[in-house]
């Protein structure tokens, strides 16, 4: 059967669609996919709605004035062209189209506003944190800290390629893998505190939908919930130097007693916070008051009692 243009157009399009649906299908969590179309997905509530917002809001208001635009201009194309107008319009101004055109674009730009502060609100109103984080960029490696759980900082970096084949990981996690993860248990509220030591990075992990600049002299933070057990892959996301594709991130999330069961080997404790505030409000006991010293020059000396009165001469 012999299909028009309009057909064929309308089959490359069904087909290019079912394809994209395919790949997105298969796309792996918690690190990039080859191929993949859209955002990684999200493991955590607020790359859920960022995520909502893009493919809902974002997306199809950005197809829709792209037809729009590609529309008229190949109606002005066919219409005006020499051929078709051989005589031009004489006029150059359209009241009408110009209060349009600038009517029009204030309002998509307040529809976007309206889900984009709710977002952004979302990303600020941080609840109550469960645990803490601090993280440093340095050049060219992360360093954490847990000071909820009283353990010190260690040092994050990148495995070389021959250790990911040596430890049977997929050669895709190259320059994606660290020799020390950050552990976090699942389902919990975690504050980082994401700071720099040398010049500015970007904390970035994007399951989690987070991205925080790592200034020198300056913290930021963030926060996340992970809402699965499983392992996730970010990277410094700030142009820093020579060696700023090596600096990744890793976040594994497990569960609570496996996460208490590695501060232990960190040698934290999981009430290490509780127990330093406790002994910080126990009252400190005071000494016992030592006896005056008496000073013998300045003693007195006890008066004698009275002698008794002699009895009376019977």
């Amino acid at each position: 059967m012999n299909m028009g243009k309009p057909a064929l157009a309308i089959s490359a399009f069904l087909g290019t669609a079912l394809a994209a649906g395919a790949v997105m299908a298969q796309d792996l969590i918690g690190q990039p996919t080859d191929g993949a179309l859209g955002l990684q997905p999200g493991a955590s509530p607020l790359k859920q709605d960022a995520i909502w917002f893009h493919d809902a809001i974002l997306l199809p208001m950005c197809i829709g004035i792209s037809v729009l635009v590609l529309g008229l201009l190949v109606w002005v194309v066919i219409r005006y062209n020499k051929k078709a107008n051989p005589v031009p319009a004489r006029w150059s101004h359209n009241t009408l189209v110009e209060v349009v055109w600038t009517i029009v674009p204030v309002f998509i730009l307040v529809g976007i506003a309206l889900f984009s502060f709710r977002l952004l609100f979302a990303y600020e109103n941080m609840p109550e944190p469960d645990m803490t984080i601090k993280a440093t960029g340095n050049q060219w490696n992360w360093s954490y800290e847990y000071p909820d759980q009283g353990v010190a900082e260690f040092y994050s970096s990148m495995l070389p390629e021959d250790e990911v084949a040596r430890r049977g990981m997929p050669s895709a996690l190259y320059r994606l893998a660290v020799d020390e993860p950050i552990v976090v248990p699942v389902g919990k509220t975690v504050k980082v505190l994401v700071t720099a030591s040398d010049v500015i990075h970007s904390f970035a992990l994007p399951a989690f939908g987070l991205k925080t600049d790592a200034i020198p002299g300056r913290t930021n933070e963030t926060w996340f919930k992970a809402d699965r057990v499983g392992t996730f892959y970010g990277q410094c996301s700030e142009l820093c130097g020579v060696d700023h594709a090596f600096m990744p991130i890793e976040i594994r999330v497990v569960s609570e007693a496996d996460f208490a069961a590695w501060v232990a080997s960190k040698g934290g404790s999981m009430t290490a916070a509780a127990d330093a505030e406790a002994a910080a409000a126990a009252p400190v006991a005071a000494p016992a008051a030592a006896p005056a010293a008496i000073d013998p020059a300045s003693a007195v000396a006890p008066t004698p009692a009275p002698a008794p009165a002699p009895a009376a001469a019977q």
